[in-house]
């Protein structure tokens, strides 16, 4: 008895059976997430710490380094990159495919406890992380504005509401409020009313201090009743600073409103973000790593008509981007595609068949085994993503054959004169073996997918999986239900409806049997030719594939752009908001851009204040007449005539490797243990590239010639005259750090009270001479100190040093970042800056690496040629194993290289 014969013999079962089948399936698909790609992020880790005023190499020194100490011990870590940069610090850590992100995130939280006692003490915030790709497009961007509520009740109301209740949504990674920050107290010492009443910059920071106070207070307990004990202690508002008492000159009180100027403000007022050029806040929200996109964005969707109800009537809250909007139709365009080629392949087979009824049986089997593989892909983990549906429309010629093979003996058999039902019992029976060897060797195909390593190999393993799953389903259902339904439905020729026009396909399909058979006979005459030309096509094929162009993945057309805006490392923040408005301006009056937002400043979209974004959302593909490619060079056109900045414009991608946000595609990184000496090659290596063909956008993320005004103190005569460097450093942090002194604490959130001088003192380093410092102490009891200039104890200089400092893996770094030119390929870049660094001598102790895409292309084009050479192997043994035989293996593998060059060719074409 065959496999087939109890289900033959069983119809009722049989039909239930597949019945079951198509319920579970449907069930399955309408359960299974949908995404652009399988999920295959690498869990990344972003920690960010603060320091208000301190500068690149002293949050590297103070911050970066201790932090990367201890972060650098954790298991499983493949890449820890560092940007410093003035007031910042920011760690991204990737770790391997394999580990889990939570976690991950516990040991990040535990290496920062470790460093905290080396970390300074003046810290504003403890260092703070979050699971989240730095480098990933936002899934969701909002803008906030109003025509009657300032921007910075807009900040609070973002910061307070929306980014709290955002970040409760599962999958959400961080929400980055840009363009305003939360509202503070500021205070702006006029430093020569200081000067002329004699008071420091330190005294005028305690006096802040020690007036916004609050804490514990007790409590009374008496015979009969109790008391809370309450006090006026905390400040709140900006006006009741101004009578805070600093200090008595001559016997009258010398208060705050004497020597500052008190405003409502923010705790940054060196950022900004617009949306269509009007003044907005900016709220970024991206998923953690791992997490489906449609999945947070549609969490999110429902989330905002619930905070649109809790915001005040007149802000406006404007959807700028969703990520889901391509994903959802390139899915769309995917899932048409599979249902046409179910449509065109069924109609294939009715042309070749020449049946209804043979037809109607292969028609119920194809989508029975697609259908079902739905189920198992749901068990399995998968996702209805681009390649998986991919994977089934390619399957459905695979998954077809099954039945058709069954269908096709059974049929020579009731031609031969047997019943259907013997037919089927008998042709079931002799091909039961065949399928199952069609079935093990198509899997064969993708068994070496299975072991392949990094982003590509899970990226395609959920591909071959799923290509396997149908395979097998479709196996089944041709020993099942295809035999039973033969059975049952088949007739014999004479039986059969006459279709209109199928007898003119007969003779169609006759005439090319005859011609096939003609030239059959014609190539078994000639052996010795036929087999020079299958060595020719195998030699045909190594070459092709040694010279065809081998790049990563396609560029895709997600309909929105994000773009690097970079001005000179000493421009200012008034000139970089000015020079950012002129290209937003110039990129809005593209036909095809239907929104910009704009966002300078540093923070954690930009790292240093002469970088700026800018994320533009296009036109549906469907509603434009260029793809992404033709408009970035467009819009690269438009702002090129801007002086003094550069702007470098990516198409958003769905797949984000890199964990760095760069200029350009694709990242090279050099490390040295010497930072001059690795800079020196960088900028040697970008020259040598820009005038490569190969190369476009060539830029190294080196932020070289920042103005720094050098004191140089004389510690001899700062000595003499009583002044320690602790005060310069305390007077230089109150005076120009914008230097958070006190909090105040309210219902929802705290806000800051910032020290800083009046912007006037705040503009050239010629001020510093008017800067005074509290020297020896008077020897009348209770006069002041004594007064001392800043240029009695230090000499001013002016240099350069960078706006920002790089480490990969705790060595100085510098990225460099490079887009190809039209037609070129990935591969010969890479051989091109082989070549470019061995021209130009650079030394073994400068190490470059590649980054991102570039660095998961070459791991893949390494191991490439080891996995063909493993399929092939494995398929030999599969076919060797079915046939037992050593010689029908090499017979059927014979046909690849001839397929390698039309496989090829085409790519090449």
């Amino acid at each position: 008895m065959g496999v087939s014969e109890p289900f033959i013999r069983r119809p009722i079962a049989t039909s239930l059976l597949g019945i079951a089948l198509l319920i579970g399936g449907l069930l399955g698909y309408f359960a299974l997430p949908v995404s652009a790609l399988p999920q295959v992020d690498f869990p990344t880790v972003q920690v960010t710490t603060q320091l208000p005023g301190a500068s690149p190499d002293v949050i590297a020194s103070l911050i970066t380094a201790p932090l990367e100490r201890q972060l650098g011990q954790i298991p499983s870590l493949s890449a820890m990159n560092s940007t410093s940069s003035f007031g910042v610090s920011q760690i991204s850590l990737q770790f391997d495919l394999n580990r889990d992100i939570d976690g991950a995130t516990q040991d990040v939280q535990a290496a920062i406890n470790a460093a905290a006692g080396v970390l300074p003490k003046t810290l504003p915030y403890p260092p703070t992380y979050a699971k989240v790709n730095p480098a990933d497009a936002p899934v969701m961007t909002l803008a906030l504005r109003s025509d009657t509520i300032s921007l910075r009740a807009m900040s609070d109301i973002a910061d307070t509401l929306l980014a709290q209740r955002l970040s409760q949504i599962s999958g959400v990674g961080r929400v980055s409020v840009l363009g305003g920050l939360k509202p503070a107290v500021r205070i702006q010492a006029d430093l020569a009313r200081l000067a002329a009443y004699g008071i420091a910059m330190e005294d005028l920071r305690t006096a802040i201090a020690n007036a916004n106070v609050s804490g514990p207070k007790g409590s009374l307990d008496g015979a009969q009743q109790s008391y809370i004990i309450a006090a006026n202690d905390q400040i709140a508002a900006a006006d009741a600073y101004k009578p805070v008492i600093i200090a008595y000159r001559n016997g009258s009180p010398v208060t705050i409103a004497d020597v500052a100027q008190i405003v409502d403000g923010l705790e940054n007022d060196r950022t900004g973000g617009w949306y269509q050029g009007t003044p907005a806040v900016i709220i970024d929200i991206q998923r953690q790593p791992g997490a489906n996109v449609i999945d947070v964005v549609s969490q999110i969707r429902a989330e905002i008509p619930k905070v649109q109800r809790a915001i005040p009537a007149g802000v406006n809250l404007t959807i700028v981007s969703d990520r889901t909007v391509t994903i959802r139709a390139s899915v769309h365009d995917v899932q048409f595609t599979l249902i046409l080629s179910v449509v065109l392949v069924t109609l294939v087979v009715l042309l070749f068949l020449r049946s209804l009824r043979a037809t109607l049986i292969a028609g119920v089997a194809l989508p029975l085994s697609l259908i079902t593989s739905f189920g198992i892909m749901y068990f399995a983990g998968f996702s209805l993503d681009n390649l998986s549906l991919m994977a089934l429309t390619i399957g459905t010629g695979f998954v077809v054959d099954d039945a058709i093979v069954m269908i096709e003996n059974i049929v020579r058999h009731m031609e031969n004169g047997d019943s259907a039902m013997e037919a089927s019992l008998k042709g079931a029976s002799e091909i039961g073996f065949t399928v199952i060897s069609l079935t093990v060797s198509l899997i064969a195909v993708f068994i070496p997918l299975l072991f392949m390593s990094g982003l590509v190999g899970r990226m395609f393993r959920e591909f071959a999986l799923t290509l396997t799953i149908a395979v097998v389903t479709s196996a089944v259902v041709s020993l099942t239900l295809t035999p039973m339904m033969c059975s049952r439905l088949l007739k014999h020729a004479h039986e059969e409806l006459a279709v209109p026009g199928l007898a003119a396909v007969s003779r169609f399909i006759d005439r090319t049997v005859e011609a096939y058979h003609r030239t059959l006979l014609w190539v078994l005459e000639r052996q010795r030719a036929t087999l020079v030309v299958t060595f020719a096509t195998l030699v045909a094929t190594l070459v092709l594939y040694v010279v065809a162009p081998k790049g990563f993945l396609p560029l895709q057309d997600t309909a929105s752009i994000t773009a690097v805006t970079e001005a000179g490392p000493d421009v200012s923040f008034a000139e970089m908001q000015k020079r950012q408005a002129e290209a937003a301006d110039a990129i809005k009056a593209d036909p095809d851009v239907v929104g910009v937002v704009s966002v300078i400043g540093a923070g954690s979209v930009n790292p240093t204040t002469n970088v700026g974004r800018l994320v533009m959302s296009l036109r549906p593909r469907g509603e434009r007449r260029d793809d992404v490619g033709v408009v970035v060079a467009r819009l690269k056109e438009r702002v090129s005539g801007i002086p003094g900045m550069t702007v470098y414009f990516q198409p958003v991608q769905d797949v984000q490797i890199s964990t760095q946000s760069s200029r350009s595609q694709y990242q090279y990184t050099l490390t040295g243990t010497d930072a001059a000496l690795v800079s020196e090659w960088a900028r040697k290596l970008v020259t040598e590239m820009r005038r490569d063909a190969l190369f476009r956008d060539v830029s190294s993320e080196a932020q070289e010639g920042g103005l720094r005004a050098q004191l140089d103190v004389d510690r001899t005569r700062a000595g003499q005259l009583g002044v320690s460097l602790q005060a310069i450093t305390d007077t230089l942090n109150d005076a120009f750090a914008q230097r958070q002194i006190s909090t105040i604490y309210g219902q929802a959130n705290q806000y800051r009270v910032v020290l800083e001088a009046l912007p006037m003192y705040q503009r050239d380093p010629s001020i510093l001479s008017k800067l005074y410092l509290p020297g020896a102490a008077s020897s009348t009891v209770g006069a002041p100190n004594a007064q001392v200039p800043l240029s009695a104890v230090a000499t001013l200089k002016r240099t350069t040093a960078p706006l920002a400092i790089s480490h990969q893996a705790q060595f100085p770094s510098v990225s460099l970042s490079f887009n190809l030119a039209p037609g070129a390929a990935l591969g010969d870049a890479v051989e091109a800056v082989k070549t470019i660094e061995t021209r130009i001598g650079m030394p073994n102790s400068i190490v470059g690496v590649y980054a991102g895409d570039a660095a998961e292309f070459a791991k893949a084009l390494a191991g490439q040629p080891w996995l063909l050479l493993a399929a092939v192997i494995t398929i030999y043994i599969v076919l060797g194993v079915l046939y037992e035989s050593y010689i029908h293996p090499i017979t059927i593998l014979s046909t690849l290289p001839s397929a390698g060059v039309g496989a090829i060719l085409a790519l090449v074409l």
